[in-house]
């Protein structure tokens, strides 16, 4: 486990942060005191730890009369940042909480941003103004160090080497909040076009309990209009006010954040702004970023006339709340219309019945018309998919001048007309040509989504499925509002020089909408200088824009790029599989990439477990060996997997297809595996095992599978892994172990106790292993065909050396 039960009580009761931005020592004095005789801890202590959503990590039941400490409680952060070009202030608000009978004293400290050259710090505590004392990094590693040799344990290590502003805060009364506010201003870097900016937002490893309100909130503006602008750490809420200004927003509840956000933004003149990060480390391929957005600057007569078909199914199965939302979402998608596009509705049961039978000008008339048709649809007779697709696609100007897209929403299954799946599809390519996107919502369980990925997959767009407790209005709506202003279709890059890529993610790659950024992926040979051309169609003419960019030979600056493009090879690789068969290269591929950087599903998870017994994974080694001894749950993710690869309907399959989208589309990697994760477990244990539809057995509305489910002890098992400065580490036993462990042959071993000369002298002389002893008291991670292991306790008796 991440630290023995005993030293992580220790530091929960000693320290309580909301963030790494600001975190309370408490004094030694008020540290541990003895439990009862009867081993019963009589209030005010804590109720015990909350229970994490949606399921539970596995924490091991404590040793009898151990200790119990002083913990202090966050119940609030909130950061407000405010940005004008490189210039940003950054204003933090933190509650802590004493729920101790007890008062008590502590020092408040703030490890400064890496990279932060503050020019003002100012800070309140209840409202006063206090001083605080900046010490530089090297007398900050000294109190950091003293601090892990007395709670030995090693958590704070991971802020050695930064400046620390540090403050005593007294008293810290019994039940009573001490509110703590700071500032500080900071230049913010450059490179290549990309300013960034980082918020030290990892505090798991501190937070007694989840935090109940976390938020942070920047408000961006700069002089030259604003294009990309990125998070590859959080899932933000992007609004745009005009061409030079933008708000950024992120917010959660009972959450224990453990990544840092960072943000990048691109002001630029051009009318395409385009930015390239690069990751490049040893011989292998390098991985690079490429973000490509027109901003929101663009001019009305840029904007491409598109053409719509909207084709809803109107079956019987439609009745009721399912046919009312998908009416509000298309008079939604109607009154956004273009002036200048053209568009047609065709709802289909039985039979199909077109509007207008031809496309038709986006006018007022033509709309008020369309609301009146779409108002008295009513909920009746089978479902004719391959001819409702049939007449949408011959909608499709030959010319391919614009961009033609249909929005396809079904809630079940071909039952009229041709009904074989390779036979629809068939027709849809045949008939898509070259320029349709055919986007498919799936509402509800009984959907083919064999048949809808394939359409989508065929028509280079994309599936979505909206489950029964989800409103259909808000996903067809958010999705038509993104695609509602097209300015480049039919893109492709070209790279000049001796710059080869491989390996894209997104391929083909879409259109680019106004508002909107490309967020592409993908691996390199070469280096040097390079130019990126971009090419497509802007108004029916041919466009080419042309940008200068550098692929280096050695970066290792923006080392979320490997994760986020396997992230997303993963999602594309399981789409395959699942879709056209297995074999073995792509299984090898998907299995070494989830284990390298941490994308554990049940999916990825039976991959893993399956390899590490064909090639005979030490138990001691092995990356989950708890799922691997379960013999239960290791079954039923060997029965969910192949059942997967036969069922195409059902909640199973559609949560499947949800958890592959997640990954494939991720521009947060870390958001973008739990999300993964929580969807495939969604339809494991019964979504697909009970049959078709339905809710699974073990599933608890509201709260994930039920405790004793297998699918909940698959949950726990997934969930022992971190991925940590580039690296995957797996709890086994009591150690955390990097996966590039089982990959050295005949390695030298080195053994290093925790608290011991030669630990702290490891921390001093090799910064690069900081995050990773942070992790815990027993970690083993390879360094130059090195294995160290950190020890607290020998691992064979148990015992401490």
């Amino acid at each position: 486990m991440k630290r023995s039960i005993f030293s992580l009580l220790f530091l929960l009761g000693t320290i309580s942060a909301g963030w790494s931005a600001g975190l309370i020592v408490v004094d030694e004095a008020h540290w541990k005191h003895p439990l009862p005789p009867d081993g019963i801890v009589p209030p005010p202590w804590p109720s015990p730890r909350p229970r994490p959503e949606p399921w539970p990590r596995p924490w091991p039941v404590p040793p009898p009369r151990v200790y119990e400490f002083c913990p202090l409680e966050i119940t609030k952060h909130q950061a407000t940042v405010q940005i004008k070009d490189q210039i940003a202030i950054t204003a933090i608000d933190q509650d802590f909480y004493n729920p101790n009978s007890q008062r008590i004293e502590g020092t408040f400290l703030f490890p400064v941003p890496k990279g932060a050259q503050i020019k003002k710090f100012a800070m309140e505590i209840d409202g006063k103004p206090v001083e605080a004392e900046l010490m530089a990094s090297d007398k900050a590693r000294g109190i950091y160090e003293d601090i892990v040799r007395k709670l030995r344990d090693p958590a704070l290590l991971e802020y050695a080497g930064q400046d620390v502003f540090k403050v005593r805060i007294f008293p810290i009364e019994p039940r009573a909040h001490k509110r703590v506010s700071l500032s500080y201003t900071q230049l913010l870097k450059s490179d290549s076009g990309l300013v960034s900016y980082s918020y030290p937002l990892s505090t798991e490893k501190f937070s007694a309990k989840p935090i109940p309100d976390v938020s942070l909130k920047v408000e961006l503006e700069t002089k030259r209009p604003l294009k990309s602008i990125y998070s590859p750490s959080h899932n933000v809420e992007v609004r745009r006010h005009g061409a030079n200004q933008a708000t950024i927003g992120f917010e959660a509840r009972e959450v224990k954040p453990d990544t840092d956000f960072q943000l990048y933004f691109a002001p630029e003149a051009d009318e395409i702004g385009l930015n390239l990060m690069a990751y490049k480390s040893g011989s292998d391929d390098g991985y690079f970023l490429l973000l490509a957005s027109p901003g929101v600057d663009v001019a009305n007569q840029k904007v491409v006339p598109k053409d719509v078909v909207f084709v809803l199914d109107t079956s019987g199965s439609m009745a009721g709340q399912k046919l009312e939302q998908a009416k509000k979402a298309l008079l939604f998608c109607v009154e956004n219309l273009n002036d200048n596009d053209r568009f047609e509705i065709i709802r289909f049961s039985t039979e199909t019945e077109p509007l207008f039978n031809k496309l038709t000008d986006a006018l007022k008339a033509n709309r008020s018309r369309a609301n009146e048709f779409i108002k008295d649809l009513k909920p009746i007779g089978g479902t004719a998919i391959d001819d409702a697709l049939k007449k949408a696609l011959a909608l499709r100007s030959e010319s391919g001048d614009r961009p033609f897209v249909v929005i396809f929403l079904t809630d079940g299954l071909p039952t009229i007309g041709v009904t074989g799946e390779d036979q629809i599809v068939g027709n849809v390519r045949k008939n898509s040509g070259n320029n349709a996107r055919v986007f498919c919502f799936g509402i509800g369980h009984d959907v083919n989504t064999h048949l809808l990925d394939k359409i989508t997959e065929e028509t280079h767009a994309v599936s979505q499925y909206v489950l029964p407790e989800e409103d259909i209005e808000v996903k067809v709506s958010n999705f038509f509002a993104k695609i509602k202003d097209p300015v480049l279709t039919g893109p492709a890059l070209t790279f000049t020089a001796d710059i080869r890529v491989t390996r894209l993610h997104p391929s083909p790659l879409p259109d680019l909408f106004k508002g909107e950024q490309l967020v592409l992926v993908g691996r390199y040979s070469g280096k040097g200088p390079s130019a990126v051309v971009i090419e497509g169609t802007v108004n029916g003419t041919k466009r080419k824009f042309s940008y200068d960019v550098r692929f280096p030979e050695e970066s290792t600056g923006h080392d979320f790029i490997p994760r986020l493009w396997a992230t997303r090879r993963v999602g594309y690789l399981l789409e395959q599989i699942r879709l056209h068969g297995e074999n073995a290269e792509i299984k090898d591929e998907v299995t070494e990439l989830a284990r390298k950087y941490s994308i554990v599903t049940p999916y990825t998870a039976y991959l893993i477990i399956e390899d590490e017994a064909r090639r005979g994974v030490p138990i001691l080694s092995q990356s989950l060996p708890l799922l691997q001894e379960d013999s239960a749950a290791r079954q039923a993710t060997v029965q969910n997997y192949n059942t997967m690869m036969v069922h195409r309907y059902g909640l199973g399959p559609v949560t499947r297809s949800r958890s592959e989208l997640a990954l494939k589309s991720a521009n947060a990697p870390a958001d973008a595996v739990s999300l993964g994760n929580e969807e495939s477990l969604r339809g494991f244990d019964g979504g697909t095992l009970g049959g078709a539809g339905g809710v699974p057995r073990t599933w608890v509305a509201g709260a994930g599978p039920s405790a004793d489910s297998q699918a909940a002890r698959v949950a726990q098992y997934t969930q022992q892994a971190r991925f940590v400065a580039g690296r995957s580490f797996y709890q086994n036993g009591n150690q955390w172990i990097d996966s590039t462990v089982q990959q050295l042959r005949n390695p030298k071993r080195v053994r290093i106790q925790l608290n011991s000369k030669e630990y702290f002298e490891l921390a001093a002389k090799k910064p690069e292993v900081l995050p990773w002893l942070a992790l815990g008291q027993n970690v083993q991670f390879a360094l130059n065909e090195t294995i160290y292991e950190v020890f607290d306790q020998d691992t064979t008796t148990g015992t401490r050396p």
